[in-house]
């Protein structure tokens, strides 16, 4: 067997999950005055790259694509063409992956599936639906500035062409921030049976505004709640919000119960939900003793659900004050979260603890936040869903004062964020390193940002508990690194944008891809450490 068929039979020991987590940050709750978002999970093209603007003749046409999620070879293959829509006069650049993020006039947007009842599901097979969430996105990065741009167009869209759903045949959130708000967008569907020809709506969506000072959390959930219309400056939706659950019976407008849009649309909340809802909150919210108990008493606290209290989601409001300023390090940290110390941790389980030769008992060297399903079977461990652990995602930064090409700034991870470097893309950049746009899971390669990443996170399972420290004795003073330059950085690109807008996205474009060199290289090093120490030989 060759060493790039040893490598891919070795990457399969991983989990392969996509939770998607958005973190959002008005201007006023984060520490430098910055709007931030942020996305974890996201889908199998992990592939970020530069997709210039571009002038189009009078009738032109756009493609509507299916499948873009998915790697489809070439990096200008972005799937099946499912319909078009007209072309616009002018488009913007952006940076494309499965999920398309931001764009050069830093209009930023996270995504998160969520959860919505099964009489609205469908898929590409049983509806005539053809506009996927990514799709739109990639319109709205293309053809908007600001964020009431992007949710007018994505609603238009939606509505006209029908919500195609492409992950679990379920609903989608979206994060959407500018220089000035962040909105959070919520998206359902009309189920299989909707027709374009009969000319209804073929969504139901609706977006509330995220307060300059308060954070939210989007965990795989719906988490509008009530709509008031009469404030278009924090609420919009399509026409059809509350008429259509009117007509399916879902809400009956004489009764005396408010219209709730996340109890009508979405089904009965799931723990992988409630729990990232619950540490969200708890992290950064009110004083302790609010939300329920979760912190771990013992290592068999977690084995105990009969005890567990399930909370309505009514306990979490839309959004809210933290009890401090957050930081892009912040939301990094929550992004990397594992539940440690909580009863969701599933390093906690009893079955990791050996004896010691004096007779105590110690966790196992092999003990890993990320037990792979084979190993959660033998050990009979609880399945708990982690924040960390995903395909690729982000932290974008959203900044008035500065020029756009300088002012947005997008840190990029790929394979498990626990593991990865973050690296800085400023929106300026218009190219991105070979090392972040090659991957084929189906082909190791050296040259691969993502299969150097994946390695590492797969030689940890040799030893985890002493691998991590390995780690983060490499990966952390990079990561600073990469920080600690950045207010050169502005400063230096503010001033080059001032003298020729060109000559600052040069200087941003190499700074970026000498960043990503730098990471890549830094994984082959620690590749070289661990098998060094945790080889076979070794071991025995």
């Amino acid at each position: 067997m060759n060493f790039s068929k040893l490598i891919i039979l070795f990457s399969l020991f991983s989990v392969n999950l996509y939770p998607c987590t958005d973190i959002i940050i008005g201007k006023k709750a984060s520490i430098d005055g910055s709007i931030i978002i942020s996305h974890t999970g996201c889908g199998p093209d992990c592939r970020v790259r530069f997709i210039p603007g571009q002038t189009y003749e009078d009738g032109a046409m756009a493609p509507v694509y299916f499948g873009m999620l998915e790697i489809n070879g070439a990096l200008d293959n972005f799937g099946e063409i499912f319909g078009y829509i007209p072309q616009v006069k002018e488009t913007y650049g952006y940076f494309h992956s499965a999920y398309s993020q931001m764009n050069e006039h830093q209009l930023a947007i996270g995504e998160s599936t969520i959860s919505q009842r099964a009489e609205l599901q469908l898929n590409h097979e049983t509806g005539k639906q053809i506009m996927s969430v990514e799709q739109a996105q990639v319109f709205a990065l293309q053809r908007c500035k600001t964020a009431r741009e992007a949710i007018a167009l994505i609603g238009e869209l939606m509505e006209k062409y029908g919500f195609l759903p492409t992950c679990a045949d379920d609903g989608e959130a979206l994060c959407i921030a500018d220089k000035n708000e962040v909105w959070i967008m919520e998206i359902f569907a009309v189920g299989a049976d909707w027709d374009p020809e009969r000319g209804n709506a073929g969504a139901i969506w609706a977006a509330q505004r995220v307060p300059d000072d308060h954070v939210a959390v989007i965990p795989n959930w719906s988490n509008i709640k009530q709509i008031d219309l009469s404030k278009p400056d924090w609420f919009k939706a399509s026409s059809n919000y509350m008429q259509f659950a009117i007509d399916k019976g879902w809400y009956d407008p004489s009764g005396s119960m408010p219209f709730i849009w996340q109890n009508i649309y979405a089904p009965i909340p799931h723990e992988w939900a409630t729990g990232r809802f619950w540490l969200f909150y708890k992290t950064f919210g009110q004083p302790e003793g609010e939300y329920p108990d979760r912190d771990l008493k013992n290592p068999y606290s977690g084995m105990d659900p009969y005890h567990q209290y399930v909370e309505p989601l009514s306990l979490y409001p839309f959004s809210f004050k933290p009890t401090e300023k957050l930081s892009v390090q912040d939301v990094i940290a929550f992004q990397r979260q594992t539940f440690e110390g909580t009863i969701y941790d599933m390093t906690s389980d009893p079955d990791w603890y050996v004896p010691t030769e004096d007779g105590k008992m110690v966790k196992s060297p092999l003990t890993t936040p990320f037990p792979t399903k084979p190993m959660r079977e033998l050990l009979d461990i609880n399945y708990r869903r982690n924040v960390s652990r995903g395909g690729y995602g982000m932290v974008i930064q959203v900044r008035d004062w500065l020029p756009d090409p300088v002012g947005g700034l997008y840190w990029f991870y790929v394979d498990n964020q626990y593991v990865s470097t973050y690296v800085p893309i400023y929106a300026g950049v218009e190219k991105i390193s070979d090392y972040y746009t090659t991957y084929d899971p189906n082909m190791y390669s050296e040259n691969s940002a993502r299969w150097q990443t994946d390695f590492v996170d797969n030689l940890m399972y040799l030893r985890w508990q002493d691998a991590d420290k390995d780690l983060h004795a490499v990966r952390d003073p990079l990561q600073q690194k990469f920080f600690d330059a950045i207010p050169e950085v502005d400063k230096k690109a503010a001033e080059l944008y001032n003298e020729d807008p060109e000559k600052a996205k040069e200087y941003l474009t190499k700074f970026t891809n000498e960043k990503m060199e730098e990471s890549v290289a830094m994984f082959k090093k620690l590749i070289r450490i661990l098998i060094t120490k945790y080889t076979n030989n070794n071991q025995r």
